[in-house]
């Protein structure tokens, strides 16, 4: 009966059975001070439509999605998502100056060559746990690091 049920649900839900989140250079740079907020950036691309609900990480307390958004004044301001909406075939990529994940509350310092875990929550992919590398204070990202 136990294998009945398990097949009827792959079965009536399948698409958030295959639903497949796939997170690419994941990376921060270093802080100088523990008492500012610390910046991680990634890469997302989901084969179904999806939403980033949250992130979390124990280096810091509290994770916020950020993107960027210029006004009408020309000046960039970030903007607090509550969640972010994937749509399928398409990849989001978050890097300096756009879209991140701010750090608020961090333990300590992100030391450049350290890493930490970083755990994201997705509505049908559900939760996915990346190590993030932190570079050098004024790295671009994990392929142009000065």
């Amino acid at each position: 009966m136990k294998l009945f049920l398990a097949a009827a649900c792959i079965a009536t839900f399948p698409a958030a059975a295959l639903a497949e989140v796939v997170v690419s250079d994941p990376w921060a740079r270093a802080t100088i001070l523990a008492s500012r907020p610390g910046a991680a950036y990634l890469t997302l691309h989901s084969d179904a439509d999806d939403r980033l609900l949250s992130a979390t990480t124990p280096v810091a307390d509290h994770v916020m999605i950020h993107a960027s958004e210029t006004g009408a004044d020309s000046v960039t301001r970030m903007i607090h998502l509550d969640a972010l909406d994937l749509e399928a075939g398409q990849t989001v990529r978050f890097a300096p100056g756009g879209m991140h994940l701010m750090l608020l509350g961090l333990a300590g310092k992100l030391d450049e060559g350290a890493s930490f875990p970083l755990t994201l929550t997705f509505e049908r992919a559900g939760a996915i746990m990346v190590d993030v590398s932190v570079l050098g204070v004024a790295a671009t990202g994990p392929e142009g690091e000065p």
